[in-house]
């Protein structure tokens, strides 16, 4: 495969990373991470192409950079594309739609509650409301959280924003067809058999509900793919990324 001239940096990661994203033709150059903004403006002004940020330096390089509202919305940055300044993203939420779409979940018409902690984990999720969901609860531990996370809805899309203390969870759960946990349990009982889960925690038991699970396994593979295109300007099909994600863990 080709090399792109134009280097990437790496924040935070190990040498080894470097060498993994080579194998993709890429030229990727682990930078220090003691001087965040001056590092990143001197790979800038050395014509970097962009880079990726490990979750050890996700928020302090939030700071450094113009978030988009991905970023904006969790307070963190694992992309960053250097052309017209310094522009940062945070892939994962995207990804999450992508695995669901290519799951052939039949969004469109459905209603789904989104269950979290605060309006930046449930951010995490906000974004699968553009696949055609008509309803969408939006609960977090407090309904200002949840108010918070609500207002990036897209229009048209009916949206609740509830306290988890707030009884008519159940009722709302209760006629959903997709739950996503982005944060927090998932309270006893909620899960029926009819339902879908989503769970971003990792930490969630659906096993004896009867409720199916969305399998998040390629959920790396997609968000490594969408940090590359915005750091890179460069598309790689998942399966390609397997080496590199291994060597970026």
């Amino acid at each position: 495969m080709p090399a792109f001239d134009t280097p990437l940096a790496l924040v935070g990661y190990a040498p080894q990373a470097a060498r993994a994203l080579r194998d993709l033709g890429l030229v990727a150059v682990s930078v220090p991470t003691d001087d965040p903004a001056s590092v990143l403006e001197a790979c800038r002004a050395l014509r970097f192409t962009g880079a990726l940020v490990h979750a050890s330096q996700q928020a302090s390089t939030f700071e450094k950079v113009t978030p988009d509202s991905a970023a904006r919305r969790v307070g963190r940055v694992d992309a960053v594309a250097f052309t017209a300044g310094l522009h940062g993203t945070f892939a994962e939420a995207d990804a999450l739609t992508d695995v669901l779409h290519d799951s052939g979940y039949a969004s469109r018409g459905a209603s789904a509650v989104l269950l979290g902690q605060h309006a930046p984990d449930l951010a995490l999720a906000l974004p699968l409301a553009r696949l055609g969901f008509t309803e969408l609860g939006v609960v977090a531990a407090s309904a200002p959280d949840a108010e918070r996370a609500a207002r990036d809805v897209p229009a048209g899309v009916r949206v609740y924003p509830l306290s988890r203390r707030d009884p008519s969870v159940t009722d709302l759960a209760g006629r959903a067809d997709l739950i996503v946990l982005t944060g927090g349990d998932l309270p006893h009982g909620l899960v029926q058999p009819y339902h879908t889960v989503i769970d971003l925690t990792g930490h969630a038991n659906v096993s004896g509900t009867g409720a199916s699970s969305l399998d998040l396994r390629p959920l790396p593979l997609r968000r490594l793919a969408r940090q590359l295109a915005h750091a890179t300007g460069q598309r790689f099909h998942p399966q390609e990324l397997e080496g590199a994600l291994h060597a970026l863990d």
